[in-house]
């Protein structure tokens, strides 16, 4: 059997909204992809082909994004809840989560509350640094307020939500803070964490603000063995699953013990979080 022919699709309710969610089934092991702050399940496609059905991929949709319905809170805390519906919905006890940029500050945040749910994490050019206070906020606000006339055709693009500029803005804002605080979190993950970085600039950074913000990772990775650089490729930040989805797929093969040993029965992956 495919990954293509034993998908389930379906909607979970959360809250306010439903999350459209995709599940490949099986008895591989679980993983739950977590997308960018503004993207979609999509994004993942290359990734999961290249990982193939020895994995049960589950992706989603988070609120006003895809196919998922709108919500009154699209929180970060939001998201830690969505994580947990969707895990719950479907049935599945201990996942690796792999989280791109906005996706990867929201697993280890999620492996740091629910270390024995985790079998490992894999970050895709996430890293604990953001624009933050009162001049970040505001450069912040003054870029969605000038792709405010875009943001509408960017979501049909599925590369933006079907938010506001003003609400773009609120969730990039809370997810800079977050993040650029998020050192102490990483510090104390017991759970395997590879990062996969990309190189260069994003939309609303210059002057090489990237490659600054992912040396941050450096004195950390001294701290805690746990975590590890798995590759740094070429691509930037928003082409990376696109270019260069050998290297996320690679990551995620190593993080579940399947790079050399072929497929897990039963789930069956590195130790949880503990």
């Amino acid at each position: 059997m495919t990954v293509k022919d034993s998908v389930w699709t379906g909607k979970v309710p959360v809250d306010d909204t439903t999350l459209y969610v995709a599940d490949t089934g099986g008895r591989g092991v679980p993983v739950l992809y977590l997308n960018g702050a503004y993207a979609d399940q999509s994004h993942w496609r290359r990734v999961i082909a290249g990982l193939g059905d020895a994995y049960r991929h589950i992706t989603y949709d988070e609120r006003a994004r895809g196919r998922s319905g709108r919500s009154a809170d699209y929180s970060f805390e939001a998201c830690l809840r969505d994580v947990d519906a969707v895990l719950t919905a479907r049935g599945v006890d201990r996942a690796l989560l792999v989280g791109w940029s906005y996706g990867g500050v929201l697993a280890w945040h999620w492996a740091d509350r629910n270390p024995e749910r985790v079998l490992g994490v894999v970050c895709v050019d996430a890293f604990p640094v953001g624009l933050t206070g009162e001049d970040g906020h505001a450069r912040i606000r003054k870029l969605f307020r000038r792709m405010r006339l875009f943001l509408p055709i960017a979501a049909r693009l599925r590369l933006a939500a079907r938010m506001s500029a003003d609400q773009h803005a609120d969730v990039n804002i809370e997810l800079n803070e977050i993040g650029a605080a998020s050192v102490p979190v990483l510090d104390r993950l017991t759970c395997p964490v590879r990062f996969v970085l990309a190189t260069g600039d994003s939309l609303g950074t210059r002057d090489g603000e990237m490659e600054e913000g992912r040396k941050v990772l450096d004195p950390i990775l001294a701290r805690n063995p746990n975590l590890t650089v798995s590759a740094k490729v070429a691509s930037n930040h928003t082409r990376i699953l696109r270019n260069d989805s050998p290297a996320v797929a690679m990551a995620i093969a190593v993080t579940a013990g399947l790079d050399d040993n072929g497929p897990a029965q039963g789930g069956a992956g590195p130790d949880a979080c503990s």
